[in-house]
């Protein structure tokens, strides 16, 4: 079967929803031979900056000569974009090839969900690519996620833990903390980045129980600035100095810390994380849709962002650009999910930005921009508004001058469509 019908056939599984639980994935990978057993895993969860410490993980494991498979989500444009090795996209004759295999083991009673089954066309991939290290990154939550039926990781690490998909994880942080801990497996290292105190507590506990060795950023191992663009890791075992982050935003210090952390918790299983392996691999990481720079004259940028405390990092970037150009003027362009917490995300914008387009993607629950409006409240700053995201990009274009920002947040959906268009090519239905 030719590629555009099994992708029409892989989105058509969302029919299913987000099905949190591991019985249908185990029986799915115990039909096809249980690949997941058979590679080396660095397993990654966190409300934010997971994607990012997963992509900086295996562009270092990379530079120092291994074969290297990494599986993130949502993807941004591509479907393919979710299963790499060694940086490239699993080709569409393998996403064909794998598909019709999954599809011939099924039964009626067996139905996976869209993300159960590219979970199962990763890993057989990268036991098929010969991967050496599988860096995997949580889909949603931690314990229940499919990701979570590889059994004995090498190291695992928690970025961050916020308010986010709260109608399955939880009210609290204490709750979400309890299911993002989830990953963490007896005896396995594992790696936390800043948390709140009560999160922090949850999985201190949490890997005491499992005789787990935790490691805590701003305790057990730091990053620190020496000038304005050179970075030292300073971990347990390693001092690693001259470092630069290749993705923009000071909160990527701490994602680039989690991922050499984590590399360094998984040392005495062979990863020997080595320092010209760490800075060329920071220093070459690429991530699209976080504070991703698309054109000049005005700046353009795109951030998927889209939950409070990832707008509180968009906000300090935007501060720290606003201090260092006094003269620009930003723009936002907004649009968001409805399920999201539209006011709690833009407060920490709005002291930044100097107006607002508010705009929604094609998605069916993509919030309307009268409910955007809506969230900005008694804001006195201009708010205009651009059915499609496109359109309200060109809009903010032609209210700039050369020195000014445009940003681009709100959603890895409304980044997905923007980077499509500006590609001129077509977009993936189904990004979730």
């Amino acid at each position: 079967m030719s590629y555009s019908p099994v992708i029409e056939y892989l989105y058509g599984l969302q029919k299913h929803g987000i099905k949190l639980g591991l019985e249908t994935m185990r029986l799915l990978l115990e039909r096809v031979g249980n690949p997941q057993r058979a590679l080396r895993v660095l397993h990654i969860a966190g409300t934010n900056g997971k994607g990012s410490t997963a992509a900086m993980a295996a562009a270092v494991l990379q530079r120092s000569g291994k074969r290297v498979g990494l599986y993130t989500s949502p993807h941004l444009v591509e479907f393919r974009e979710r299963i790499r090795v060694n940086g490239c996209m699993i080709t569409e004759e393998q996403v064909s090839e794998l598909v019709m295999r999954l599809r011939a083991i099924l039964d009626p009673d067996l139905n996976p969900t869209f993300f159960e089954m590219t979970t199962a066309m990763a890993f057989l991939h990268f036991v098929e690519s010969e991967v050496e290290v599988a860096v995997l990154e949580v889909g949603l939550g931690g314990r229940f996620d499919a990701t979570n039926v590889v059994e004995k990781p090498l190291a695992c690490a928690i970025t961050t833990i916020g308010l986010d998909h709260q109608e399955y994880l939880g009210r609290t942080e204490e709750a979400i903390a309890f299911e993002k801990g989830g990953i963490m497996k007896p005896h396995v290292p594992v790696v936390i980045g800043r948390m709140g105190p009560k999160a922090g507590e949850v999985l201190r506990r949490t890997a005491s129980e499992l005789s787990a060795p935790l490691w805590q950023l701003g305790q057990d191992f730091h990053i620190d600035s020496t000038r304005s663009d050179r970075l030292v890791y300073r971990g347990t075992t390693h001092v690693i100095d001259d470092l630069i982050c290749g993705l923009a935003g000071r909160h990527q210090w701490d994602n680039a810390a989690c991922a050499l952390a984590l590399l360094e918790a998984a040392d005495c299983a062979g990863i020997n994380l080595s320092a010209p392996a760490a800075r060329e691999g920071l220093r070459t990481v690429s991530w699209e849709g976080r504070l991703e720079s698309i054109e000049e004259n005005p700046s353009v940028i795109l951030d998927g962002a889209h939950n409070p405390p990832a707008a509180k990092v968009i906000a300090q970037y935007l501060t720290e650009y606003a201090a260092s150009h006094p003269a620009s003027r930003i723009i936002l362009v907004w649009g968001m999910m409805r399920d999201k917490d539209h006011r709690g995300f833009i407060a920490p914008l709005l002291p930044v930005v100097s107006e607002v387009v508010v705009t929604q993607t094609a998605l069916a629950r993509s919030a309307t921009v009268d409910e955007l409006r809506l969230a900005l409240g008694a804001w006195p700053g201009p708010v205009l508004e651009a059915g499609l995201p496109m359109d309200a990009l060109m809009l903010a274009k032609g209210r700039s001058t050369a020195h000014d920002l445009i940003c681009i947040a709100g959603s890895l959906m409304l980044v997905g469509e923007v980077k499509a268009a500006v590609r001129g090519c077509g977009l993936s239905p189904i990004r979730g």
